[in-house]
Formats: structure tokens, C-alpha cells, sequence
């Protein structure tokens, strides 16, 4: 194999694919990327951690010699990274080693054959549609941080998808959902065409945190989904583009629409800026274990106050639209920080109900975004 492609060409593509790559590996080719030159001027790279696969073409300058080979990703990409800026990078083979040219630059790196390298078997992926790229960045946004981490509940380590016939005069709706057992978020958009029929589906953190870096570089773009019971299939930018297939998580995603409280009669409005600022203020003496922020509701007013054994205490005062009868109610303060700082605009509504019942939070009633937030005790 013989290749000759431009610095920025191939840094800009292995900074996609390695990242996908583990830094700790136990089967040495899974810390390789393969790359592979075609005759007709194209380079694939492609790297996987057997759970997530992420393929990308790119353009070469010239290929000498078609072939495919594995070297390290981590280290092909630190090397691409110190090139000088401009510089035409030769990638050959010979013998077991790659050698890396560009300029007065040479490397000679171990390889591995392509032969060896895993790829993820697709299988039948019956549905499919597509969604503007901005959109899907959206939903990713406004989930994922509540996505759980907590290994033993691995149900909960993604977003969940799926569709329903719930909307307004029973319209049909795609839904992304995330919870951790305190908080939960769902993001809904009106169901895509080919979305129909379609299985429920949870989307592993690690291939949402990777989907939404590559989303950034092409938010104006629609982003074709193909999916199974078990696998999943993004493509961005087309046939020459960059290709992100993930297994599923394979579990069952709890009913998390009987957490969503209907009858919280108690609405409270305020500026989602000034609240999220204020919460950050006083949460700055709550002890690192609790977090704990304890509001007060009067009329038209909201009293924040956290008290610290070690640290003293904290209150302040904010305007709020709030006519209903007086609550002492607590949060965690990071996770009402979390879900403020998904609000747009200057308006957000938290409908409670007393000090012990879940509280929901959104923007308004025509929001896509909808929040639940279990209370503390304080």
C-alpha cells in the first residue's frame, strides 16, 4: 500500500476515528485504526472498540498502491497532529512496518494485518429514515445529561428511543428519554418518515457522545438512521461520508411515562438565567456529599437558602410569577443547574405539588423538551 494524502485531510479524519479507540486495550488491534487505499483515490479509515464501529472516506492526494493495513491510532494521529501545517503525508507499507514521510519527517511504525481486525456484523437493519442533522444534535443535548453511569443499572447507560401515537389529536411522535432514577428528560419531535413500526431502542452513552462530536461538523445536513433490535447505523454527509454503527444496549428501558406527574396544580414561573445563577450562588457553601437547595415559595417570590454544617449558610431572594399557597420544597442543586441550563428563552415553568412529589420543569407547554426532578429532603 501506497498513499499520499494532505496533513489537514488526514488529521481532521483521525481525529474522528480515534477517538473511538480505547487508550487501555487488551486486544492489541483494537488500539489500531485500519486504513485502507483504494485505486480510485479514496482512503477509509475505520476503528472500533467491538461495541462501536466508525468508518470515514476521505480524499488522498494520489495512491500509488492500493492495500489496507493497521497501525496504532493513537499514535498515527499524535504524529499527523505535529506535521507541519501544509505538508503532504505518505503513508507505505514494507514489512511488517508503515512508514510515515512528510517533508524531512520519517516514521517507521509496527503494524498489524487487516486480516485480524474485527468489524461489526450489521445484520438486517430494517428501519430507516432521516432527520436534519441540528435536530438530532438538539435531542442529544437536551437528554443526555441525565443519562445514568451507574454500571449495575446498564438499562439506564443511553438514551432511549422510541415511537408512540401520543401526540396532539394523536399524531404520531419519535421520543429520546434519559433518567438516573432522580431526574429524567425526554425530547419530542413529530415521527420521521420510515420511523413507523419501528423497535424500542436504547443508544449507548459512548456512541451519543461520539455521534454528537461528528453532528458539530455538519449541523446544516441530514443524518441517515438505520436501525434493528440490536444494532444501530448512523451516516453523516452522504455516501463519502463518515459512517457510526453501535450495538444496543440490550435491556428493557423502565416505563418512565408513570413518573411524569399530570396533577401538579402548584406553577411556578421565573427566568431560567437568574434562577440557574442564583441556585449556583447559594449551592457554593452546600457540602460536596448532599448538594442540597432548599426553595421557598410565596407569592411572586422564590427564597433559595442552603445551610452547611461546616460552611454556614446561604440565602437569596428572586422575582417569580408564583400565586399558589406557600412550599418549602429541596433539589439537588446539580441537577436543577442541569436541567436550567437547557432552557432557552426567559421563561421556565416548575409544576409542583408538595415536598415529596416529583416536580416537572419546562419551558412551556408547547416546549419539545420535558423535565422531572425528584425533590431532597432538607
Amino acid at each position: 500500500m501506497k498513499a499520499t494524502i494532505e496533513r489537514a485531510t488526514l488529521l481532521h479524519s483521525l481525529s474522528h476515528v480515534q477517538s473511538v479507540v480505547e487508550r487501555r486495550n487488551t486486544i492489541p488491534i483494537l488500539s489500531n485504526v485500519l486504513i485502507e487505499a483504494s485505486a480510485d483515490g479514496n482512503v477509509r479509515l475505520m476503528a472500533t472498540d467491538l461495541d462501536l464501529q466508525v468508518v470515514e472516506v476521505m480524499p488522498a492526494a494520489s495512491v500509488e498502491g492500493a492495500g489496507a493495513i493497521t497501525v496504532s491510532a493513537h499514535l498515527l494521529f499524535d504524529i499527523a497532529r505535529k506535521l507541519p501545517d501544509g505538508s503532504q503525508v505518505s503513508l507505505e507499507t514494507s514489512e511488517n512496518r508503515m512508514i510515515v514521510k512528510a517533508g524531512r519527517s520519517r516514521f517507521q511504525l509496527p503494524t498489524l494485518p487487516r486480516d485480524d481486525f474485527p468489524v461489526i456484523v450489521e445484520g438486517d437493519l430494517p428501519t430507516s429514515f432521516e432527520l436534519p442533522a441540528a435536530t438530532l444534535a438538539q435531542m442529544i443535548d437536551r437528554t443526555r445529561f441525565a443519562i445514568s453511569t451507574e454500571e449495575t443499572r446498564y438499562y439506564l447507560n443511553g438514551i432511549f428511543l422510541h415511537v408512540a401515537d401520543d401526540g396532539p389529536n394523536g399524531s404520531a411522535q419519535l421520543k429520546a428519554a434519559a433518567t438516573d432514577g432522580h431526574r429524567l428528560a425526554r425530547f419530542t419531535i413529530v415521527r420521521p418518515d420510515g420511523a413507523e413500526g419501528m423497535p424500542d431502542v436504547i443508544v449507548p452513552r459512548k456512541c451519543v457522545a461520539e455521534l454528537r462530536k461528528l453532528l458539530e461538523e455538519s449541523l446544516d445536513t441530514n443524518v441517515a438512521i438505520d436501525l434493528s433490535a440490536s444494532k444501530i447505523r448512523f451516516t453523516l454527509g452522504g455516501e463519502s461520508g463518515i459512517v457510526l454503527t453501535s450495538k444496543l444496549i440490550d435491556g428493557t428501558f423502565p416505563d418512565y411515562s408513570r413518573v411524569i406527574p399530570t396533577g401538579n396544580d402548584k406553577l411556578l414561573k421565573v427566568d431560567p438565567k437568574s434562577f440557574f445563577a442564583g441556585v449556583d450562588r447559594v449551592a457554593t457553601i452546600a457540602t460536596e456529599k448532599t448538594r442540597a437547595v432548599k426553595m421557598a415559595l410565596d407569592t411572586d417570590r422564590v427564597t433559595l437558602s442552603v445551610t452547611s454544617p461546616d460552611n454556614g449558610t446561604a440565602a437569596e431572594e428572586l422575582a417569580a410569577d408564583y400565586g399558589a399557597e406557600g412550599l418549602e420544597i429541596g433539589f439537588n442543586a446539580n441537577y436543577l443547574k442541569d436541567i436550567l441550563a437547557q432552557i432557552e428563552g426567559d421563561n421556565v415553568e416548575l409544576h409542583l405539588a408538595d415536598a415529596g412529589a416529583p416536580t416537572l420543569i419546562r419551558q412551556n407547554a408547547q416546549s419539545p423538551a420535558l423535565y422531572v426532578l425528584m425533590p431532597m429532603r432538607v
